[in-house]
């Protein structure tokens, strides 16, 4: 069974990350695989709503503790790596690990705090992707998907309402019905809080 693990690296855990850590639980429960939001704080503020979520698991350690044992079958998706991900990976690891919150807007480069643990890194591409689309990305590849064979859309615009839209500056997979795979709810977070930046949403 393969794991994800996103590692909560913030004090607190927006609206807009608690949607995305339901979905990676759902679909990841669905693919027959393992969520973990590892580094999460004892007193990390999470209805007890989403804690119920089927496949939503919290560790409290850090994902190095985790895995200390093992440190040769984790990848880290790291933007900064030389080396795309590819089918052939799922081989060699069998822990992916994400440095959440991916989807800053600029990028924060949170990952480096991973990278300096000595992970194996693997790279998604030049553009960057909110968390559950790395994941998502990610658990495609692994189950045989070339990365650059994914149907994607880059920078979509979200309709606000008839007079107003916005840009998401994220990539995201193309979902059966043509449009962004997100999690459900997300749109309707994007409209009710379209006057904020999205950094007040993470």
């Amino acid at each position: 069974m393969k794991t994800y693990v996103v590692e909560h690296l913030d004090p607190e855990c927006g609206p807009w990350s608690i949607l995305e850590y339901i979905t990676i639980a759902k679909e990841s429960m669905d693919a027959g695989a393992k969520f973990c939001l590892s580094s999460a704080p004892i007193d990390l503020d999470i209805p007890d709503s989403v804690k119920a979520v089927r496949g939503f698991n919290i560790e409290h350690r850090s994902v190095e503790d985790v895995y200390h044992d093992c440190k040769n079958r984790v990848c880290l998706l790291d933007p900064a790596a030389k080396e795309e991900l590819k089918p052939a990976d799922a081989h060699d690891f069998d822990v992916f690990v994400f440095g959440g919150i991916l989807g800053d807007d600029p990028p924060r480069d949170r990952t480096s705090e991973l990278r300096k643990k000595g992970f194996t890194g693997r790279r998604l591409g030049p553009i960057q992707m909110t968390t559950d689309t790395a994941v998502r990305v990610t658990r495609m590849v692994i189950q045989g998907q070339a990365l650059d064979a994914i149907p994607y859309i880059d920078y979509p615009e979200i309709r606000i309402d008839e007079h107003e839209s916005t840009e998401m500056p994220f990539r995201y997979v193309k979902a059966a019905d043509g449009k962004p795979a997100m999690p459900e709810g997300m749109i309707d977070l994007i409209r009710k809080d379209s006057e904020k930046g999205f950094g007040e949403l993470l």
